[in-house]
């Protein structure tokens, strides 16, 4: 007798069927009407990402668009085509796939996505004491070979954070939010769109804010002193200091600097050495990971690991 699988318990994932599968493509596709059933899952600073339908595939899939007042600026639209272009090129297991990039009925550019169903490592974090180290050191290992794979492909993130590392319900883990990504020209020439460029940062403003309240790009709490800094020839290793700054709240529930502004903060990365993880936790830190996260929140770049691939090794080696 053959056993049928369990029934999805909700409407998010749904059952695949034969009548889904096997109906007619129509005779001509409109792209106008492809994408339906719009449902706004989050409002970043600068864009809105949606879950919608797709009804050539029948899926259910995410869409990224910039909001209203963007829409026009052509800076904007140039960061917005990179973003999507970036995380196209980057097919890696813990990258989450892009699917189309087009314009709507209005001329606004629009990019579509995988949609991964699961949770933040912000929101694994609020519950750590129900998760094992080995289960988070996985999470870790998984982000740092997606870095190892970008960076290969002259690609660096500049926005590592526990908000932009989704955990999926089937152990899928996913490194989002490409839109700060630095890439270079063939000659090696700096971009001209760098957000290193950015004006100093509000003293006023909370540590915790993103990009478009703080004005620096990322979050302060895990941005590197040569991000900080606004350093035009940041490299590769400035989202190993963002890897650590999030090991380090891994290992101590805590970030490694502490600040009531944005200043305080900066100064602090910039100028100072975060405490041993071991001394701030009650929590028994084993000395592995803790050498491992203080070389890689090394204020000097050239004093972290050589690469993400040797942090993995560190990692699997503990």
């Amino acid at each position: 007798m053959t056993q049928f699988p369990e029934a999805p318990q909700d409407d998010d994932y749904a059952a695949v069927y034969l009548e889904e599968t096997d109906k007619p493509l129509p005779e001509q596709i409109n792209p106008a009407t492809r994408y339906m059933y719009f449902k706004t899952i989050a409002k970043g600073g600068k864009c809105v990402i949606s879950s919608c339908r797709d009804v050539i595939f029948n899926r259910t899939i995410c869409h990224k668009k910039l909001l209203p007042e963007f829409q026009a600026d052509a800076i904007e639209q140039r960061r917005f085509l990179r973003e999507a272009r970036v995380s196209a090129m980057l097919q890696h297991p813990s990258i989450v796939p892009t699917y189309d990039l087009g314009k709507d009925r209005q001329g606004h550019l629009y990019f579509t996505m995988k949609l991964v169903h699961g949770y933040t490592l912000r929101e694994v974090l609020d519950y750590r004491e129900r998760y094992d180290l080995t289960q988070l050191t996985e999470v870790i290992i998984q982000v740092a070979n997606a870095l190892a794979y970008a960076h290969s492909h002259r690609v660096v993130h500049r926005d590592i954070k526990p908000e932009n590392i989704l955990v999926g319900r089937f152990g899928e883990v996913l490194l989002v939010d490409w839109g700060l990504a630095k890439v270079w020209s063939r000659e090696g020439t700096e971009d001209e769109l760098d957000p290193n460029a950015a004006a100093a940062s509000n003293a006023s403003e909370r540590p915790d804010n993103i990009t478009g309240q703080a004005k620096l790009q990322g979050t302060a709490a895990y941005m590197s002193p040569e991000q900080i800094q606004r350093d035009p020839q940041i490299g590769y290793r400035t989202d190993i200091y963002s890897l650590g700054a999030v090991l380090y709240e891994v290992l101590t529930g805590r970030t490694p600097f502490l600040a009531e502004t944005v200043r305080e903060m900066t100064e602090q990365i910039v100028g100072a050495a975060p405490p041993d993880p071991s001394s701030v936790t009650n929590i028994r830190v084993p000395d592995l990971l803790a050498k491992l996260t203080m070389a890689c929140l090394s204020n000097d770049p050239a004093g972290r690991p050589n690469n993400c691939t040797e942090v993995v090794r560190l990692l699997h080696e503990w």
